[in-house]
């Protein structure tokens, strides 16, 4: 039995798991019976301390939920990463493939869920060009800050690892520079600096709407993942193939 330690680093994606639960920074949040959840804030650093702050509470696998960046041209906002494997600094980090491909199967028909690699970014991914290198380098279809610290601390324990990623924004668009003087650690917004922001040319109304049209995109997914799977993410659903042999089994053996 799998007892789950999901961590997420922003507020908009914590709260696809539980709508009205409170998600304070580095607090572990009981959600589910098995399932508890800190709050990491971003970057890699932050989603190691988190990670690690769950293995504490003895658990026994680990998830990383949140939305990443498309790093190829074959990805939009809205499609789901399940992948196979996590890389860092030429890294790879393994995924419980077997929990991945039993959550995969439970998925709506009219959901994209891609597989792959998934890359681990030291920065925010603001441009094409370093979107395009780093799927190139790593071979990835996706990339974000904080899935392969999660997944290393997974490793290094020896408990399961998944990763659950929804592509917020595509290869052709990135949130500007600019925008992270705006953003708190949690993700929500400085309402006065991003005022200034637009004031100064920095950001235009216009990208804040794609942004705010691709998280929409992207929690939607993340949200199906949760009402399709539970808060245990499918770990302890059995296909019905499964289901049918072991009845069959037992059929046998009452005979």
């Amino acid at each position: 039995m799998k007892i789950i330690g999901v961590v997420s680093a922003l507020k908009s994606e914590a709260s696809c798991l539980l709508e009205k639960q409170s998600f304070p920074l580095y607090q572990v949040v009981e959600i589910g019976e098995r399932t508890s959840v800190c709050l990491s804030s971003i970057g890699s650093k932050a989603a190691r301390g988190a990670a690690l702050k769950l293995r504490e509470r003895d658990i026994n696998a680990l998830v990383s939920f949140g939305v990443a960046a498309a790093v190829n041209n074959e990805l939009i906002p809205g499609d789901l990463v399940l992948p196979e494997a996590v890389t860092m600094n030429g890294e790879i980090l393994p995924v419980d493939l077997e929990w991945r491909n039993q959550l995969a199967s439970v998925m709506s028909k009219q959901l994209t869920v891609a597989g792959g690699i998934l890359a681990s970014c030291e920065e925010p991914l603001t441009t094409t060009e370093q979107k395009l290198a780093l799927g190139e380098a790593t071979g990835a279809c996706a990339a974000d800050m904080e899935t392969a610290a999660i997944a290393k601390v997974a490793a290094d324990a020896g408990i399961s690892f998944l990763a659950i990623r929804a592509i917020v924004d595509p290869i052709e668009f990135s949130p500007p520079e600019a925008l992270m003087s705006a953003v708190y650690p949690d993700g929500s917004v400085d309402a006065i600096q991003l005022i200034k922001l637009i004031m100064s040319g920095a950001i235009s109304i216009k990208t804040l709407i794609h942004l705010g049209l691709g998280m929409h995109v992207a929690r939607s997914a993340l949200i199906e993942v949760v009402q399709r799977t539970g808060l245990t993410f499918a770990s302890d659903y059995m296909p019905p193939y499964r289901n049918f042999q072991e009845n069959q089994g037992q059929s046998i053996n009452n005979e």
